[in-house]
């Protein structure tokens, strides 16, 4: 199974040609290659798939998608290699 996570774009960057963005997912960061969004920006949610943000979609878009795979749980935790943080962790939503 492949799973695209949403997360909201923190920080917009350009490494070797690349757009790339630090992207939070309720709590944990990574990076993720926005080529596939270029009108992604700080602030805007993307789902991110194999760290490639493959598209944009608004914020309750955003949370009701984590919704769902915080209710998946165990294939959630197989495909990442780590559970999705609790609802309501970190600083940043969703």
């Amino acid at each position: 199974m492949c799973l695209g996570i949403p997360g909201r774009v923190i920080e917009v960057m350009e490494e070797t040609g690349l757009r790339k963005a630090t992207v939070d997912f309720g709590g944990v960061r990574r990076e993720a290659c926005l080529a596939y969004t270029p009108s992604a920006g700080p602030g805007d949610y993307v789902i991110v798939h194999v760290g490639f943000a493959i598209s944009q979609v608004d914020e309750a878009e955003a949370r009701r998608t984590l919704e769902v795979l915080r209710a998946m749980g165990d294939a959630v935790e197989a495909e990442r290699g780590e559970p999705l943080p609790p609802a309501g962790a970190g600083t940043a939503a969703p």
